[in-house]
């Protein structure tokens, strides 16, 4: 089973996910956005479950959903994986793989994502 977060205001303007068997586990809002870097202050957060052999296309779905500026991404992980999905990018690595996920930090990093916000589960 994948497991992720997707924060809904990062999706773009006219975008969806469609056709995905997910199940959302929990719908959230909080203050956690950062108006320094364009994210509005109280954010929707979503999070959901899908089974594994769906991980690709959403991954795929969710790569051209997001906005492809600003500071957002969206995670998720099996028991296995980690995804971390940003705007037209997709980085896939083993959980606990140090180096691959300083790559998926550092395009977060200029991207422009917060250091405090570089903080997905492993």
């Amino acid at each position: 089973m994948i497991s992720g977060t997707l924060i809904a205001e990062s999706m773009r303007v006219g975008a969806s996910l469609e056709n995905l068997p997910m199940r959302v586990v929990k719908i959230s809002r909080e203050d956690r956005g950062d108006v320094t870097v364009g994210q509005p202050p109280a954010w929707t957060i979503i999070e959901f479950e899908i089974s594994d052999e769906h991980a690709d296309a959403l991954a795929a779905a969710l790569s051209a959903a997001l906005q492809a500026s600003g500071a957002w991404y969206c995670d998720l992980r099996s028991a296995e994986e980690t995804f971390v999905v940003f705007g037209g990018r997709i980085f896939r690595y083993p959980r606990g793989d140090a180096a691959a996920r300083a790559d998926a930090e550092d395009f977060g990093r200029s991207a422009g994502v917060p250091e405090a916000q570089l903080d997905w589960p492993e």
